[in-house]
């Protein structure tokens, strides 16, 4: 192919694909914000002193790491209407994703709060503090530092992971691309600038972490 050819195929394909990319960061965003609710969720559940409480949520934790994100797709979006529950395809989308993300994001949160010293535990308890508030002002600041690195990284695959919704018709970037080429039937050029796509927002996430990672850092210091 030539080069005039390629940018004119590129040029015609960047509207299609550009909807594409705001779905697919509008999806990541979205599960982000619940991944990372249900993970903290799912982390206390796992390290407060109430066994029920701790086995459930180890439960969910271990079948949601053990099962494939497309198995989930697929149960959220055509399993679940046959008891009568069902969702758009975007809603769908967003749901497994954060349930999926919530479960690896709780271990780097569990991990990170398990690290804190005992001994600031009840360095807290003698000042006065409750359970709760030891774990809202002591523990959790302390253990986000710590966390960051590896919750961005389960973040930035969150990122990657938002193409598997294209199987439910969901038009983020990879079922944009897969239009253009149905149209246009040169799948390797496009292909390769949806992977570039997903490299530039991989980044861009990765210079967030970094950033925040910094701050945490001189917060510390």
């Amino acid at each position: 192919m030539e080069l005039a050819e390629l940018l004119e195929l590129l040029r015609r394909a960047a509207p299609v694909m550009l909807t594409g990319t705001t779905y697919t960061l509008l999806f990541a965003l979205a599960s982000m914000v619940g991944g990372l609710a249900l993970g903290f969720l799912l982390a206390v559940a796992r390290i407060v002193p109430w066994q029920p409480l701790q086995w459930t949520a180890t439960a969910y934790v271990s079948l949601m790491r053990g099962t494939p994100l497309l198995v989930q797709i697929f149960v959220i979006y055509y399993g679940l209407p046959s008891v009568g529950i069902e969702f758009t395809p975007m809603t769908a989308g967003v749901l497994a994703l954060s349930l999926n993300a919530g479960a690896y994001l709780s271990e780097s949160l569990r991990g990170a709060i398990l690290g804190i010293s005992k001994g600031q535990w009840a360095a807290s308890f003698s000042l006065g503090l409750n359970y709760a508030q030891t774990l809202r002002h002591i523990v959790v600041p302390q253990a986000l530092r710590t966390a960051v690195p590896s919750m961005g990284n389960t973040l930035i695959s969150l990122l990657k992971d938002t193409s598997l919704v294209s199987v439910i018709t969901v038009t983020e970037l990879m079922l944009a691309t897969k239009e253009v080429i149905a149209v246009t039937f040169r799948p390797l050029p496009l292909y390769v600038a949806a992977a570039v796509i997903y490299w530039g927002l991989s980044l861009c996430f990765e210079a967030l972490q970094h950033r925040m990672e910094r701050r945490l850092r001189q917060g510390h210091v």
